[in-house]
C-alpha cells in the first residue's frame, strides 16, 4: 500500500512539473500527458501518470506553471 501510495504521489508531482510545456490548455495536455505517461512508464503505471500529466496540463493556466516555451516554438 504505501509504494501505491509513493509512486501515486511522485506521479503527480512529476504532472505538475512537466506539464508546463506549451501555449494553449491543448499542447500543454499534451505535453503532459506523453511526459506522464514516460515518468509513469519508468515506475510501471503509464496510463496513471498519462492521465495525471494531460489532466495537469489542460487544466492550469501558463500563469499557473511555466517552464517556457515549447521546444517546437521557434519564435
Amino acid at each position: 500500500m504505501t509504494r501505491i501510495l509513493m509512486t501515486t504521489a511522485a506521479l503527480v508531482a512529476g504532472a505538475f512539473a512537466l506539464s508546463a510545456c506549451g501555449n494553449t490548455a491543448t499542447e500543454r495536455g499534451v505535453t503532459g500527458a506523453g511526459l506522464g505517461g514516460a515518468a509513469g512508464y519508468a515506475v510501471g503505471a503509464p496510463l496513471l501518470g498519462a492521465a495525471a500529466g494531460g489532466a495537469t496540463g489542460a487544466f492550469t493556466e501558463e500563469d499557473d506553471i511555466n517552464l517556457g516555451s515549447p521546444i517546437w516554438d521557434w519564435d
